[in-house]
């Protein structure tokens, strides 16, 4: 990716890890199980002991490295070396993408593409629309707001239209899901990027032409089956924005302010709007009210002195950042001469640390002041996007640690010589790795720190595009079969005022559709690049 030594502190995705020993600490086996034991511990202590993602990645990191027989010395300076690496590389663009995905809430832009894009179609293309929108606002904004933003966008379009609640939703989880593991500058493909040193224009090239027919599949191809098996319908008395209950025989409600998000028990719960609350949003196994098909109220009343921003502008201030990377990556690979002029230029501006930083400003001008917030409002709306990734960021960095402790150890050897002498694909190792501690700790986060980690040896021994594809890969599985022990399984289960079996019959099946066929995608593509 380094093209010129002058963009060499811009272009490096991370700092280049030290050497392991040339004399291993231990023997093949022990490091096996000190790598085994390592991750093992990452796994109990976030799903038995309940400890926060970032201690335990630096727990694990220690009882990796002791199983190994590092220094004590030797464990501390690896984990820092990594954190150090990761946090400088991928935290600054995980900060900017935040901060766009901001701005767009809070000017309304996100609301503006929304209305646009639903009121200009009919009811029968509806499901597609949702697939686009969620797509498209999954590009910058983190799957938590993206599920809080349109949800009450799905409630409302399903009982206008009489179109069944999975019909709709199950679209818009799609491309939120699908964006949010394959697509940077989300942090998980971010994170691989930066642990594996993999071109970031040539993964999100390759990325972007797996997302798309992996959307189509997992969402509007999909939610005409879980319609079946799920079939769910917006009451028609429900109001907008409204609270969601539980499906199934009317009990065990639990509902959701669709502004705080805030769980709440009892029938009455008050709207975000103002509006009285409703008892029940959702029918199990009932047909549709009637259809009205307008949806003039999707965007809220304006504040006094505030402006609607434009459909164009909001467009532009999500897709700034990826076309200059997309501009990039095709460049690199149409000019090979890398003192070109024009690639040079081409270079500094798809780098994605000033592609994003292009794009915060465009959207702190055009959509924020352009909006009729003031300047002070616009400077407290970046500021508050940065506390909630700070965690995301902290577990991120430590997870480059992980991988630094466990290549520092000489485990990356012992996996290499491993995986060339059974000869397995290293892409399906990646995904194998990726799907294990994705069912293990329901987190997409951790599975790809670890599978990047693991898998960091084998790089070397792919070329510039099988490592793109590696980074999709990895992030297939780490999105594979969302069950209980995943935060996001129950963010949909209450949102959509689901079961359990019925959030496992629809979302688990979802994300597993997601990870197999993405999968798929990706070694069909390895054949031909």
């Amino acid at each position: 990716m380094i093209t010129h030594p002058t963009l060499a502190p811009l272009l490096s995705p991370v700092a280049l890890p030290a050497d392991p020993p040339e004399v291993p600490y231990a023997g093949n086996g022990q490091l096996v199980a000190a790598c085994i034991l390592g991750i093992l511990a990452v796994v109990l202590f976030i799903t038995v002991a309940k400890v926060h993602p970032f201690l335990s990645l630096m727990l694990g990191s220690a009882v990796l490295g002791a199983v190994a027989t590092m220094p004590p010395g030797v464990i501390v300076t690896s984990f820092l070396a990594g954190f150090g690496a990761t946090a400088g590389s991928v935290g600054v663009l995980i900060a900017l993408g935040a901060m766009i995905g901001k701005l767009l809430e809070d000017s309304g832009g996100a609301n503006r593409i929304v209305s646009t894009m639903v009121g200009r179609v009919g009811p029968g293309r509806l499901p597609w629309v949702m697939a686009a929108i969620a797509a498209i606002l999954g590009l910058p904004l983190f799957f938590e707001v993206g599920v809080v933003l349109l949800v009450p966008v799905v409630i409302l379009v399903a009982r206008r239209t009489g179109l069944s609640l999975m019909k709709v939703g199950i679209p818009a989880l799609a491309g939120l899901s699908v964006l949010h593991g394959l697509v940077p500058p989300h942090p998980g493909p971010l994170t691989a990027i930066g642990l594996l040193n993999a071109d970031l224009g040539r993964t999100l090239l390759y990325g972007i032409i797996i997302a798309i027919p992996t959307v189509i599949v997992a969402g509007p191809v999909l939610a005409r089956y879980v319609d079946r098996w799920v079939p769910k319908y917006v009451a028609a008395e429900a109001r907008f924005p409204a609270t969601v209950a539980s499906g199934a025989g009317g009990s065990g409600v639990s509902n959701v302010d669709t502004d705080t998000g805030s769980r709440t028990g009892g029938p009455n719960v008050q709207g975000s709007r103002g509006a009285p609350g409703n008892e029940d949003v959702t029918q199990t196994g009932r047909g549709p009210a009637g259809p009205v098909t307008t949806f003039g109220d999707l965007e809220a009343p304006l504040e006094p002195g505030r402006r609607r921003v434009s459909f164009a502008a909001a467009i532009i201030g999500i897709t700034l950042p990826v076309m200059l990377m997309l501009i990039d990556a095709i460049t690199k690979l149409l000019v090979t001469d890398e003192e070109n002029g024009a690639r040079k230029v081409i270079d500094f501006f798809g780098t994605p640390t000033v592609a994003l930083l292009i794009s915060v400003l465009f959207c702190y001008v055009v959509l924020g002041i352009g909006s009729g917030m003031t300047k002070e409002q616009v400077s407290g709306s970046v500021g508050a996007s940065l506390p909630p990734i700070a965690a995301i960021i902290l577990i991120v960095a430590a997870g480059g640690g992980f991988k630094q402790t466990l290549i520092d150890a000489g485990v990356g050897n012992v996996i290499k010589d491993w995986a060339t002498g059974i000869n397995i694909s290293v892409l399906l190792l990646g995904w194998l790795v990726a799907v294990l501690i994705r069912l293990g700790t329901g987190s997409a986060t951790v599975a790809t720190i670890t599978a990047a980690g693991i898998v960091g040896p084998l790089a070397s021994t792919l070329t510039t595009s099988h490592l793109a594809l590696l980074v999709l890969a990895i992030g297939c599985g780490s999105l594979f079969f969302s069950h209980v022990n995943d935060a996001g399984f129950w963010l949909v289960k209450e949102y959509f005022g689901l079961t359990v079996g019925e959030t496992i019959k629809s979302w688990s099946v979802m994300e597993t559709v997601i990870s197999v066929f993405g999968f798929v995608l990706v070694m069909l593509l390895s054949l031909v690049v």
